[in-house]
Order: C-alpha cells, then structure tokens, then sequence
C-alpha cells in the first residue's frame, strides 16, 4: 500500500464498507515544478514519464484501476467497467462492479463522488460551474442523478462527497455565471457575493448543494465552503489552475476516486 494513501484526503461520510474513496494532493509524486509533485494530469506539459508514474502509484495505493475521463466542462455520464480505456469524453461516470475507480481531475473544479447506502454503485462528476450549470437546469449533477442505476436510488438512499474547490473568497466571476444559476433559480443568488462593477465572488460548493437539494438529496458531506477546502488558497496542498496559471504558466491535476471492492 502507498504511504502516501494516509497522507491524502480521505472522505469522512457514512459510505457502505466496500465503497472506497480518496481524494489526492500535490504530495506524493514526482513531477517537477510548476506539477510538483503528485500531477496527474496528461495534458497541461508535464513530463508523459513522470504522469505515468504518477498514474502508477495511484493504482497501486487505490488497488483499483482509475479510469481518466477526457473532461470537457458537459453533462455526460458513462458507465465504466473491465474494458473501459482511458480518454472516454465525459464529466461523470458511474461504476456497479469492483476493479474500476471513478475518477475526476480537478484543479480548482468542484470534485463530487457519490453512492448509495447498500454500495450497489459508486459515481464521480466534474462540477466547473459550466457543467454544474448545464443548459435549462439541467446540469452535470442532473444528468448523472437521471442515470442508471442512479435514477432508481431513492434520494434518501443517496451519499454525496464534495471535495475541495475554488473557494467563495477565491472564485471571482462575471454576470454570465450569476445569470446561468439565479435565471433558473432564483435562490441561487445567495452564493453570489457582489464585488466591484460586474463582478461577484461565487459559492461553487454552495451552488452544487442548492443542485442537489433541488432532487431531494439532503445526506452532503464534506465542502462546506469554508477556506480550508479552497484549492487557490491552500496552495502547499492543492493545486489550483486559477491560481498557478497565471504565475508559473500552467498547474497540475489532482484526482478524486471512488471505487467498490468485491
């Protein structure tokens, strides 16, 4: 086992015994700076060799094979399993059988893992606050909750993980953002803090919960919004694209994984 699986984030939510999570950090890789060090993301120049080895080591901690979506900021969810390969296009997945983790890149993007209370499947979303949104209120969290086997789970049975994010000190924003949620829902407008002339700072956390509240799904666990969650803050644990871009020209990738053992 990884020493590094004690070091990272571990969800604290009554999930069934079989489901495992893990949530990773900037630690417990060896990628070079700006990717220092545990970077698992293909695509954002880091050397293929060190990702690789990245990659290997979160297999070998997880026990499980994570499948890496190829996100776009969407709605799709797919249904993973022995043969699905690396790349598949989509920002949510759901997995009912052992060996396969869902498993979500984040870098300042609202991580979101879910179950249900007998551990029949576990699921995964990328809630940017495109996805999140979606189109006509149907967002990310929507189009995975309509899912099967999701869409047969009672809310009640429902579990849900929020990890780290972009905090509402942190995630300054335009009038398209406040109008893709408050249009909808009025309710919204909450999370939104207003700042100077046209801009806001969002609640990304507060806005999935209001999403999952919305489909009776009350059991949330972990980001409550407060700044210990906040990747842009956090910057000796978290990476944050936000935060590292603008500076160092381009920021690693952490991973959030949920996966059932037999």
């Amino acid at each position: 086992m990884s020493p590094f699986l004690h070091a990272w984030l571990k969800p604290d939510w009554p999930a069934p015994q079989r489901v495992q999570t893990v949530m990773t950090d900037r630690q417990g890789g060896v990628s070079q700076a700006p990717w220092d060090s545990m970077n698992l993301g293909d695509h954002v120049g880091d050397l293929p060799d060190s990702v690789q080895i990245n990659r290997q080591r979160l297999q070998l901690a997880l026990g499980a094979r994570p499948v890496f979506l190829k996100q776009v900021h969407g709605v799709q969810a797919v249904l993973l399993d022995a043969a699905s390969e690396d790349g598949m296009q989509a920002d949510a997945c759901i997995a009912v059988d052992a060996g396969v983790a869902c498993t979500i890149m984040v870098a300042d993007c609202l991580p979101v893992l879910l179950c249900d209370t007998t551990g029949h499947w576990v699921a995964a979303a990328h809630a940017g606050w495109r996805g999140l949104a979606g189109e006509d209120g149907t967002g990310v969290l929507e189009a995975l909750l309509d899912s099967s086997p999701l869409c047969d789970t009672p809310p009640g049975d429902l579990l849900v993980w929020l990890g780290p994010c972009i905090g509402p000190q942190a995630f300054e924003v335009g009038p398209e953002v406040v109008a893709a949620f408050g249009d909808m829902d009025p309710a919204a407008a909450v999370f939104f803090t207003p700042l100077s002339q046209g801009k806001w700072l969002a609640d990304l956390a507060g806005l999935a919960r209001l999403r999952l509240q919305r489909r009776g799904v009350t059991r949330i666990f972990g980001n409550n919004s407060q700044p210990d969650w906040c990747t842009v803050t956090q910057a000796s644990r978290f990476f944050s694209h936000r935060r590292d871009a603008r500076v160092l020209g381009q920021s690693g990738r952490m991973a959030a994984c949920i996966w059932l053992t037999p």
